[in-house]
C-alpha cells in the first residue's frame, strides 16, 4: 500500500505523548474501526494472499485494529492499540534494488503447478497487526516479536513498521525477504516516511551488542559483506544508500512528500526553498528524522498528512492552468482507506494513555475523530460500516465529503476548515471532561461513554457540514439555469 508516514517522540511532542500516524492508502479500501478481543483472536492464523499458515500464542490482549470490511483479501488490520498501551502501524510500503532482492528473495507464493505442490509465501501487510499486536507489552517488544515472524517465515513484499509505547517508538524496515533493522526514533525527533527505505544512519556496534537504540538481524553485517552491497564512501553506513532507491520514480511519488513534511517541521532550521535550498522535492539526502523547529502536536500531524503541497507551485488546486500544478504525488491523497495517529499520553492514568485517532478517506478532507483505546466495544458510527453507502457511519460520510469538496474546492473549502476545527475542539472539549472526570472518580469504564458523546457530536457536525456543501456543490452544477439567465 504506498502510504506515508510520521512519527514523533515524547519530547517533540507538546504533552509529552508519543504518536505514530499513517495514511492507509489503499485502493478506495473500505474500511472501519473494531475492538478485537482475546476471544475473537485466531489461535491459529492463515494468510489470505500468502496462504502462510501460523500458529499463535494462547494469551493474547484486546486491541483496537481497522480491518477492511471486505475481507476476501484478508483482514488488513492496519494499525491500533492494544491493551497495554503499545500502539502499531502496519505497514509503510518502501522501496529496495536490485542488489539486496536477489541475495535474499522476497518469499512468494508459489502455486501448485505441473505436479508440484504449492508453496505458501512469507507474511505481509495482510498479516502484520493481527499476528504482533495482541502478544507485545512495549514497542521494542514489538520489534522482535515481527522479527522473529520474518525471520522463520520471511516476506513477500518491502514493508516499514511502527511501534510505540509511552516512552519510545520505534522504526522497522524489511531487508529483502527475511533481513530487517530497526532504530528507536530519538525523543526529541521526528521522523518523515514517504514510501522508501528511510533510515539514513545506523549505528551497528550498538545492534550488535547492547542493542539500546538499534536492533537488527544478527548476520546483517556479514550479509551486507558477502553480497557486496555496501556503496558508501569515507567510512560512513547509510542504510538508504544500501538498501534502498534513488529513482526518477522516487522523484516524482516518494521524495517530494518528504520534502514538504520536512517543510513544515523545519521552516526556520533549515532551507527548503530557492536557489540556495539544502533540500529540494527530489533530493535523495532529505533526513530521516528532524527535530522540529516547535512541538508537535495532533492538529499538526493531522496538516501535514492531509497536504497537498498547498503554499507551493506543485498544488492540485492551485488556480490557474499548466506549470508545476499537480506534477508531484500528494500526501493527501483520494484513495485513502483510514488515516490513524495512535498516540500514547505519559502524563495520564494507565487506563487512559491510549488515544486513537481516526481519519477516514482522504484526509485533505476529512477531521480527526479521537477515541479512547481502553475499551470493551467501539461505537457503531465508527465500527458498522458497509460496502453500501450510507452517511450513518463516518466511513461513508467522510467520502462524501471528500468527493464534493474536491470537484468544487473553492467553494467547500471554508466550510471543510471551520468543520476540521470544530471537530477537533469538540472533542478536545470531551477527551478534557471525562480525562477529568475519571481521574477523580476512577471509574474508567466512563471511556465507552466519553466515546459514544464524541461520535454523537461528530455525527452531528459531519451531517451539518455535508448539507453545506451539498448546497453549495448544487448551485454549481454544470446545468443550472434560472429565468434570470435570459
Amino acid at each position: 500500500m504506498p502510504c506515508t508516514t510520521l512519527l514523533v517522540g515524547r519530547n517533540a511532542s507538546s504533552d509529552q505523548s508519543t504518536m505514530i500516524a499513517r495514511t492507509d492508502d489503499g485502493y478506495y479500501d473500505v474500511k472501519k474501526v473494531i475492538l478485537v478481543r482475546p476471544e475473537d483472536q485466531p489461535r491459529k492464523y492463515k494468510s489470505v494472499l500468502s496462504h502462510v499458515s501460523i500458529d499463535l500464542p494462547e494469551d493474547p490482549m484486546a486491541y483496537t485494529a481497522a480491518p477492511s470490511v471486505d475481507r476476501s483479501e484478508g483482514i488488513w488490520a492496519a494499525s491500533g492499540i492494544n491493551e497495554k498501551n503499545v500502539g502499531m502501524s502496519a505497514t509503510e510500503t518502501i522501496t529496495s534494488n536490485p542488489r539486496v532482492l536477489s541475495a535474499d528473495p522476497l518469499v512468494v507464493l508459489q502455486k501448485a503447478k505441473g505436479g508440484k505442490k504449492e508453496v505458501p509465501g512469507g507474511i505481509g501487510e495482510e498479516d502484520l497487526v493481527t499476528l504482533v499486536l495482541p502478544y507485545i507489552r512495549t514497542a521494542r517488544e514489538g520489534v522482535l516479536r515481527l522479527a522473529s515472524l520474518l525471520e522463520q517465515y520471511g516476506t513477500y513484499e518491502s514493508n516499514g513498521i511502527a511501534f510505540n509505547d509511552e516512552r519510545e517508538v520505534w522504526w522497522m524496515e524489511t531487508i529483502g525477504g527475511h533481513h530487517w533493522m530497526a532504530r528507536r526514533v530519538p525523543d526529541d525527533a521526528c521522523v518523515i516516511m514517504p514510501n522508501q527505505f528511510g533510515m539514513d544512519a545506523f549505528d551497528m556496534e550498538d545492534a550488535m551488542g547492547e542493542g539500546k537504540d538499534h536492533l537488527c538481524s544478527r548476520d546483517l553485517p556479514d550479509f551486507i559483506r558477502d553480497n557486496d552491497l555496501d556503496c558508501n564512501q569515507n567510512g560512513a553506513f547509510n542504510p538508504r544508500d544500501i538498501f534502498g532507491s534513488h529513482t526518477d520514480w522516487d522523484h516524482l511519488y516518494n521524495t517530494p512528500r518528504a520534502w514538504y513534511m520536512g517543510r513544515c517541521l523545519t521552516p526556520w532550521s533549515h532551507k527548503w526553498e530557492g536557489e540556495d535550498a539544502e533540500f529540494g522535492p527530489e533530493s535523495d539526502n532529505i533526513p530521516w528524522c528532524l527535530v522540529p523547529d516547535r512541538k508537535v502536536t495532533v492538529e499538526d500531524v493531522k496538516y501535514i498528512l492531509s497536504a497537498h503541497f498547498q503554499g507551493t507551485d506543485y498544488d492540485p488546486y492551485r488556480k490557474g492552468e499548466g506549470g508545476k500544478r499537480g506534477m508531484y504525488r500528494s500526501i493527501g491523497i483520494s484513495r485513502t482507506g483510514v488515516t490513524a495517529i495512535c498516540q500514547i499520553r505519559s502524563k495520564a492514568p494507565e487506563k487512559l494513555k491510549g488515544i486513537e485517532w481516526v481519519v477516514f478517506g482522504s484526509t485533505t478532507f476529512a477531521a480527526a475523530v479521537p477515541i479512547y483505546a481502553a475499551v470493551r466495544k467501539i461505537p457503531a458510527y465508527l465500527s458498522r460500516v458497509t460496502l453500501d453507502v450510507s452517511t450513518d457511519n463516518l466511513y461513508w460520510a467522510s467520502r462524501l465529503l471528500g468527493i464534493i469538496s474536491d470537484a468544487h474546492y473553492g467553494a467547500a473549502f471554508p466550510h471543510m476548515t471551520r468543520y476540521e476545527s470544530a471537530v477537533m475542539t469538540k472533542c478536545r472539549q470531551i477527551i478534557r471532561e471525562y480525562d477529568r472526570k475519571m481521574e477523580e472518580t476512577g471509574d474508567f469504564s466512563l471511556t465507552e461513554e466519553a466515546n459514544e458523546k464524541i461520535c454523537a457530536a461528530v455525527k452531528d457536525l459531519t451531517g451539518d457540514t455535508l448539507n453545506k456543501i451539498t448546497k453549495e456543490a448544487s448551485a454549481r452544477m454544470k446545468n443550472e439555469y434560472s429565468l434570470a439567465d435570459n
